[in-house]
Formats: structure tokens, sequence, C-alpha cells
């Protein structure tokens, strides 16, 4: 099964920006829609974005539309999720997966470690 790696959270005051990563430590999603999923301290994993195969056609949860951009690097196997100003209610952990395009509830595969983001007021 392909296993998923993601990186690049930290602590950022409200207003800032970071940038996630997501690639494939083991196989390829290359062929795979992909979605990034947060979790909230308390609270179940939720949908944030959603890119498809080619990079074509993105979907957006409602609360980070206009704010976070997602994006896929074939030639890097990567997929990238573009964070801008980040408020406090951004702060969660961080899970990328793929989705079957239309049906964002879940991921298809393991979830991975996830990466941390901790936004400051």
């Amino acid at each position: 099964q392909v296993q998923l790696a993601e990186s690049g959270g930290g602590l950022v005051q409200a207003g800032g920006s970071l940038r996630l990563s997501c690639a494939a430590s083991v196989g390829t999603f290359s062929n795979n829609a992909v979605g990034w999923f947060r979790q909230a301290p308390g609270k179940e994993r939720e949908f944030a974005a959603g890119i498809s195969v080619r990079g074509g056609v993105r979907r957006y949860a409602d609360a980070v539309t206009g704010r976070f951009t997602i994006s896929r690097d074939p030639a890097k196997s990567t997929v990238y999720l573009q964070m801008n100003s980040l408020r406090p209610e951004d702060t969660a952990v961080y899970y990328c997966n793929a989705i079957v395009w239309g049906a964002y509830g879940r991921g298809l595969w393991s979830w991975g470690q996830g990466t941390q983001v901790t936004v400051s007021s």
C-alpha cells in the first residue's frame, strides 16, 4: 500500500503562512486525486482541500476557501497546501490521503503521522 508522509507544519502567528508538503514514501499517488484533511484537538478529522488527478480541478472546504491553495507537482510526486492568512482555528494536525473525487469524507489509504500546525493569536 502507498504510504504518505506530510511535512512543513510548525508554529506561526495569526495572519502568517505555511506550506505543507505531501509525498509518497512508498509507492506513488500519481494516478489518484489527493486531499488534505485536518484534525483539531477534540474534533473529528475533516476535509480541507482536494485536487484532481491531473491537477485541473480543486475543491475547498468553506472554512479555508480564499486562504488555502492546493497544488501538485507531478515531477516531484508531491502535493502542496499553501496556507495564508492563518487563524487560531486552523490549529490542527494536517494529513494527506488519496481520495475518491466527490467523496471527500474519507481517505483511501492508511493515515500517516500528519504534520502539526499551530497558529497563535
